[in-house]
């Protein structure tokens, strides 16, 4: 047996239609949705009242289980999304993360000689757990997605110390000093390769990068902290488990969209809600498999108009293969009607 085929035995890969969509098959219609585990759960809500930290939430791996399957068990979606969250990455790297109420992550002061990755898997032990668990109550249909923030959008975490809409710390770092940038961004190349690589080996069946915040950038800081990080994390999870499809998702890239899958090798690309459905379609889709992109404010607000905008997308990506989504993640106030009823037209395709 040769070791290619070793290594899916060992992953016992399932051909859902999720995976086959992403390897090439059009006459399917599988669906899962960003942040589909969450807030706007009442089944959620209830576990999350009981722990003190948000954190503490996703190092539980009975807990953080539950919470993953939760959604497929209340609307029946093709895939799950292991529930976790992009700021672990630096908490295991050794730099203080913690969740507030009404303001978000918060980070602490960053110190480039303290952060390493000495412990990085003793200290993500508990989420590889988590997704050993959650492979375990799955059907056979359905598939599990591991996930890590992409290098740029978790580094502006890290050198902001919170959410940020200017992001001037880290803007201004890459024009007056790119060589400190340079070394946390290959920091984090080295842990989220390790880190997606442990979770594969652990039971994922596909892998999303999130880059939340790839639209701050012009075209050429776009190539270099957006682009080369990810085409490198891909390249050392492909070295490895070449069958495992890779997405990514350089949020609001725009026209962009092209150069990143050509130049990072992601085998399909998640489109955010603002880009155009026929550009999309000629520019993006052509290239390879898309996840999307429905508004999460027409989600929230439901009813024709959310029918209506959903079959556009349907109407747009029609002739190749697509996996339908949302352009962002749920908004905590959608009404869980509302993607029941979501649910139950994407069944009817």
């Amino acid at each position: 047996m040769s070791d290619l085929s070793l290594r899916k035995k060992e992953l016992n890969v399932k051909e859902s239609s999720f995976i086959k969509t992403l390897k090439g098959e059009t006459n399917l219609l599988p669906f899962w949705f960003m942040r589909q585990a969450g807030r706007y759960l009442p089944e959620y809500r209830k576990i999350r009242k009981n722990i003190n930290s948000f954190l503490d939430l996703c190092f539980n791996p009975n807990l953080a289980a539950e919470v993953t399957i939760q959604p497929l068990a209340r609307y029946d979606m093709s895939a799950a999304i292991l529930f976790s969250d992009i700021l672990v990455i630096p908490h295991a790297l050794g730099q203080s993360v913690s969740f507030k109420g009404g303001v978000g992550p918060v980070l602490g002061s960053l110190n480039n000689n303290e952060l390493n990755l000495n412990n990085l898997n003793e200290i993500l032990s508990p989420v590889y757990e988590t997704v050993s668990l959650v492979k375990k109550q799955l059907n056979s249909d359905k598939s599990l997605i591991g996930f890590a923030g992409s290098p740029w959008t978790v580094a502006t975490y890290m050198i902001e110390g919170s959410s940020s809409r200017e992001f001037l710390k880290i803007r201004q770092m890459m024009y007056k000093k790119p060589e400190e940038l340079q070394k946390i961004i290959d920091l984090l190349v080295d842990a989220t390769s390790l880190y997606l690589l442990e979770q594969i080996k652990s039971g994922v069946d596909a892998i999303q990068l999130f880059d939340s915040w790839a639209s701050v950038l012009p075209e050429e800081m776009f190539n270099l902290w957006v682009i080369k990080p990810t085409a490198k994390i891909v390249s050392n999870i492909k070295a490895e488990y070449p069958d495992v499809p890779i997405i990514g998702f350089p949020k609001g890239a725009g026209i962009l969209y092209p150069e990143y899958i050509k130049k990072t090798g992601v085998d399909a690309v998640s489109l955010d809600h603002t880009i155009p459905l026929n550009w999309a379609a000629e520019h993006v889709h052509s290239l390879c498999p898309v996840q999307g992109c429905l508004d999460p404010m027409a989600l929230l607000v439901g009813g024709d108009i959310m029918i209506s905008e959903t079959q556009k997308i349907l109407d747009a990506f029609s002739d190749r293969p697509f996996i339908f989504n949302l352009g962002h993640g749920i908004h905590k106030e959608t009404p869980v009607e509302h993607v029941e009823h979501l649910v139950s037209f994407l069944k009817d395709q």
